[in-house]
């Protein structure tokens, strides 16, 4: 089980300025929701930008604290 404000923080010490919305979709803190805007994915690939994402919570996904990630990038417009 992991904290929402623990993957956000992992996620904006990784992409500094992002803005990060991160929702437990069951309670468990395994399932989770995850919303990332951030000007540095400007003409990034969506891949690559998931990429980033998932490298900033390598270690969460690999002990598998992190059990589903649903996960929406973009650019600030």
């Amino acid at each position: 089980m992991v904290q929402p404000n623990a993957v956000a923080a992992a996620i904006s010490q990784v992409l500094p300025g992002a803005q990060v919305e991160v929702e437990d979709l069951t309670g468990g803190g395994d399932h989770l929701q995850v919303k990332v805007l951030w000007e540095g994915f400007r003409d990034l690939s969506r891949v690559k930008q998931h990429q980033l994402v998932y490298g900033a919570l390598r270690s969460e996904l690999a002990s598998e604290a992190i059990h589903a990630l649903a996960l929406t990038t973009a650019c600030p417009s």
